[in-house]
């Protein structure tokens, strides 16, 4: 995926406007419109493009309007408008719009939030959910919200796209590259195992691998990948169930046997195989994540099979495919979008918590805007670096 390999004999472009680490969506869209501000942009990648290392792959990602948390609520139209440019760069469709219908117990504040953002002609009981999703059961005291906005990104193509649209912006991409060293500076240089390049600003959106990335640079940041079972349900009888491709997403809030949520999306990579996952995983470090966890226990698994039972009773109790993803969370979910405390022209973008794929248009465009100086488009305040100042190193 190189695009700026010099002839023979020739030296190695070594000096940009910006620099982002890291090819995931969120750094991909940062690149993206770094280019499109006319910034002449190095987007490096430490694997190979296109690769399942990461948190930006696979095929599917939820997207939604209704967000629990006002903040983000507020930055959803931003991020579709922003998709639905994308699409139209790329002359490639992106989003399929499913509905989504968000369960749970009747007056839990997450899923009052949610009320009040969508109205209450969005509530549904039993019978109006039968409707909208005719294989989900609603248990005894709950209701469900329904988001007409929701859907699916495609999310390997979306990448694919936006590195494709940074390309012709005149963006460079090196992949294959890891990083060994950061020096800050006015003109911060980065080491990586294939060159030494130079630029007045510096993007970090490496995922998990950003804790390591940044504690040279006396930042100890609360990150926790976390390794995700991605798991895919079989129909007990094919089509039984109306959970084609295009029935609606739905994600849970509130629920006691499952906190952290369970998330499912409609049948797409897998003809007949509803998409359906723990909101949460395992503690591991991103070079080990294909490595099972230790023991014959797997409690997610455990509890999605129970969720199904209850809620979907159509499914297969046993997940057919499994697969695996990363999180990288932050204590409070939220995500970390800010200069470096010391370093100013060092910017961070990080913990996406596994919530961040759908608002990586509008979280690459805020990364962008603080690293040229300009006034962010959105309140940051919940994405500043000072909430963990009692886990930062001496720095200040």
């Amino acid at each position: 995926m190189r695009t700026d390999m010099a002839a023979p004999g020739q030296p190695q472009k070594a000096t940009y406007d910006a620099i982002v680490i890291g090819a995931g969506i969120q750094g991909s869209f940062t690149a993206y419109h770094l280019a499109q501000r006319r910034r002449d942009t190095l987007l490096l990648e430490q694997f190979i493009l296109p690769h399942s290392r990461g948190s930006s792959h696979g095929q599917s990602r939820i997207i939604r309007s209704v967000y629990p948390e006002e903040y983000y609520s507020r930055m959803m139209p931003d991020s579709f408008r922003l998709w639905q440019q994308l699409e139209a760069e790329a002359g490639i469709r992106l989003y399929r719009q499913t509905g989504l219908v968000v369960l749970g117990p009747a007056g839990n504040e997450k899923l009052e939030a949610c009320r009040r953002s969508l109205g209450d002609s969005q509530v549904l009981d039993a019978t109006a959910l039968a409707r909208h999703f005719p294989g989900c059961r609603l248990q005894a005291g709950q209701v469900a919200v329904l988001d007409s906005t929701g859907g699916v990104l495609f999310a390997d193509r979306a990448l694919r796209a936006v590195q494709e649209v940074f390309r012709r912006h005149g963006g460079t991409v090196r992949d294959g590259e890891k990083v060994l060293r950061i020096e800050p500076g006015a003109m911060v240089t980065v080491t990586t195992t294939g060159g030494v390049y130079q630029a007045p600003r510096l993007i970090i959106t490496a995922g998990a691998w950003t804790g390591p990335l940044v504690k040279p640079l006396g930042l100890r940041l609360p990150l926790q990948p976390l390794r995700i079972d991605v798991c895919y349900w079989r129909e007990k009888e094919p089509k039984s169930t109306n959970m084609g491709s295009v029935s609606p997403c739905f994600l849970t809030v509130g629920l006691s046997q499952a906190p952290h949520g369970i998330y499912g999306l409609p049948a797409l990579e897998y003809p007949g195989m509803v998409k359906l996952c723990h909101h949460h995983g395992s503690p591991t470090d991103p070079e080990k994540r294909d490595q099972a966890p230790s023991g014959a226990d797997r409690p997610d698994i455990s509890l999605l099979s129970s969720f199904i039972s209850s809620y979907l009773p159509g499914l297969e109790t046993q997940p057919a495919v499994m697969e695996t993803c990363l999180y990288t969370n932050t204590p409070d979910e939220d995500f970390i979008l800010d200069r470096h405390p010391k370093f100013s022209n060092i910017i961070i973008g990080a913990g996406f918590s596994g919530h961040g794929f759908k608002l990586a248009p509008v979280v690459g465009k805020l990364l962008c805007e603080l690293s040229l100086g300009e006034e962010p488009s959105h309140n940051m305040a919940p994405f500043a670096i000072t909430r963990f100042r009692d886990v930062l190193q001496s720095v200040l």
